[in-house]
């Protein structure tokens, strides 16, 4: 099924929203600074598994609007919110990117009635060096040359021998500052437990935000709702280096939730 853009409101937000295919939703969120044509292929896959697939573009990219100052993941998550309710389908699947794993927790904390479960991609360990964090808002800097954003890029996002050139596009300066404060001026432990949903923690082999002593923390601190899944070879920007090994472990995890799938 083609994609269509709709124009969903959320409050004070409008978010330009690219919806395709039939059967249960599923709401994918980016990384930092990205938006949703990076799920391109990703969305496609699943549409073609029988899914309805929902990518909100953040606040400040296509025709996505509202306030860029003085946000909190609760923000953000509201604008998720909406997109859903927009639906009138029921509760989804809310997939988050990277950051974008920090908004799907908090949209499931804050609209549990809302979301059936989580999946997690790429997400980092509970603590993470900063100077990772400043490596993603440098991959993001156009004022700084191509190879000094591409050492980042390589060093932040992506596995040994993989080209991350492709990345050099696609950064919205703006909206990667707005989300950092977003997320500096939220407490960790408001979203971290995604509102007791199931959750799939999909993990990237070579993450430098996840190192492989923590790939079981999700599943101690959190128990049997929480499914583990390691995808080899890839980085931190997992979906463009394995796009195809993420919708099998994506579609084989909503299809064992209660409920529609």
């Amino acid at each position: 099924m083609r994609a269509m853009n709709a124009l969903v409101a959320a409050r004070d937000a409008r978010i330009e929203t690219i919806a395709e295919g039939r059967g249960p939703r599923v709401v994918i969120l980016p990384s930092r600074g990205r938006g949703a044509d990076d799920y391109d292929e990703v969305a496609r896959r699943t549409a073609a598994a029988g899914y309805r697939v929902l990518r909100p573009q953040p606040r400040g990219i296509g025709g996505s609007t509202g306030p860029m100052k003085g946000l909190t993941l609760h923000n953000l998550a509201r604008d998720v919110a909406a997109v859903i309710e927009h639906e009138g389908a029921g509760p989804a699947v809310v997939v988050g990117h990277a950051f974008g794993n920090w908004v799907a927790r908090m949209t499931a904390a804050d609209h549990p009635q809302l979301v059936r479960g989580v999946a997690i991609l790429a997400a980092a360990a509970k603590r993470y060096p900063e100077a990772l964090a400043e490596a993603v808002s440098k991959c993001a800097d156009p004022s700084l040359p191509d190879p000094e954003r591409l050492k980042y890029l390589q060093l932040a996002f992506f596995a040994p021998g993989h080209d991350a050139s492709a990345w050099l596009s696609g950064f919205h300066p703006e909206v990667n500052a707005s989300q950092r404060a977003a997320g500096l001026a939220t407490p960790q432990e408001q979203w971290w437990g995604a509102g007791g949903v199931p959750l799939l923690d999909l993990q990237a082999e070579h993450d430098a935000f996840r190192p492989r002593a923590t790939a079981n923390d999700l599943r101690e601190e959190f128990g049997d709702r929480v499914s583990v899944v390691t995808i080899a070879d890839a980085g931190h920007a997992l979906v463009p280096e394995q796009p195809g090994a993420v919708v099998a472990a994506l579609v084989d995890w909503m299809r064992k939730l209660p409920g529609r799938s």
